[in-house]
């Protein structure tokens, strides 16, 4: 008997209405695509990284609101409505370095450089919300990033000297 087997409809796509860097973009999304996905793929902000697919290395941090999120995780959908922050909008509107990106410039904060845009995005939040982190609240806020270059310390020494910076009023 040669029956056929009916191929399942491919999922139709939809705008999703999002919010990125300050911009509106409207990326015609699967129900589940997620935002790393349309990030890296659709809007070409690659500096988001993929990398264990799991929400266990943070690589992919970016910001929701202001808050940390494991965009590998995030469905583009549930980001509508919201404002979405990479590590390509954290720069100053005249493309100058955040303060977090260039204290982990000036401390070595950054080995290979694969896990830093995770890294930037949770220290980044961390300091909007609390703007003189202890180490600890620093080691705590970094807790679900994971880097596999560095022991660390050069990592909580550029959160802790962008804390400097922008108490001093030199950087954001």
């Amino acid at each position: 008997m040669d029956a056929k087997i009916a191929k399942p409809p491919k999922p139709a796509r939809v705008v999703a209405r999002l919010r990125v860097n300050g911009r509106d973009v409207e990326p015609a999304v699967r129900p589940y695509d997620v935002l790393l996905d349309v990030l890296r793929e659709d809007l070409n902000l690659t500096g988001t990284k993929r990398g264990c697919d799991m929400g266990t290395c943070g690589c992919c941090t970016v910001l929701l609101d202001g808050r940390p999120a494991l965009s590998c995780l995030t469905l583009a959908l549930e980001a509508e409505g919201r404002e979405i922050t990479t590590v390509e909008g954290v720069r100053g509107k005249d493309g100058s370095l955040h303060a977090v990106q260039a204290c982990f410039e000036a401390c070595g904060g950054s080995q290979c450089g694969f896990c830093t845009p995770g890294f930037i995005m949770t220290s980044v939040a961390l300091l909007d919300r609390n703007p003189r982190p202890s180490e600890a609240e620093v080691r705590t806020a970094i807790s679900g990033n994971v880097c596999r270059c560095t022991g660390y310390v050069k990592i909580v020494e550029a959160i802790g000297k962008a804390a400097e910076m922008r108490a001093a009023g030199t950087r954001e």
